[in-house]
């Protein structure tokens, strides 16, 4: 199964906790910001974790 990953920039607050989470999908860019490395993945692993710990709750993973 494949999944969408994205970070909503406009929520993120740049803590850092998805990137410590999970850096195989995260990782804060040049704005302070988190960003998805890939935009899509076929095992979405610890990025729904990642999600499930972020404090403004701005990370989305969906089925495709």
């Amino acid at each position: 199964m494949a999944y969408k990953i994205e970070v909503n920039a406009d929520d993120c607050i740049g803590c850092g906790v998805c990137e410590a989470t999970c850096p195989d999908f995260f990782k804060i860019g040049d704005d302070g910001k988190a960003e998805a490395v890939s935009a899509t993945a076929d095992d979405a692993g610890c990025a729904e974790e990642a999600g499930q710990v972020c404090p403004v709750q701005c990370i989305i993973v969906e089925e495709m």
